[in-house]
């Protein structure tokens, strides 16, 4: 089956790691990091894949994906409020066009956002 990966830019490795890796708890599957050029890698959190990047024209800052069929988002929102991290504080909140799901939005240090999604 085929799979579509997002790519967002970054900007600064150390803290898409501090966001995805330490926060959010993404594992990295791989980085190519070449000596004096920009890094690509890529992350994933069970089946959702993403990719980073400090390549020019991979991306646009500003960029926004949902993860659909998230499931329990309301523990993992728990934990995440429990973590000392002081760039961001999501809530939660229901959604206008379907008050059966729930959604968490999180926007990372280059301006990208994620929406997860869990519906009742």
């Amino acid at each position: 089956m085929s799979r579509i990966i997002p790519i967002f830019r970054m900007f600064d490795y150390a803290r898409a790691i501090q966001f995805y890796v330490d926060w959010l708890e993404f594992e990295i599957l791989w980085e190519h990091k070449p000596e004096g050029a920009p890094i690509y890698m890529r992350i994933a959190k069970g089946d959702v894949q993403i990719d980073l990047s400090e390549h020019h024209g991979d991306g646009t800052p500003g960029s926004r994906i949902s993860i659909t069929e998230f499931k329990g988002l309301k523990a993992f929102h728990s934990k995440l409020g429990g973590k000392d991290y002081k760039y961001m504080n999501p809530g939660l909140e229901r959604a206008d066009w379907n008050p059966e799901v729930l959604l968490m939005t999180v926007i990372d240090p280059f301006q990208n956002t994620i929406i997860f999604e869990e519906s009742a």
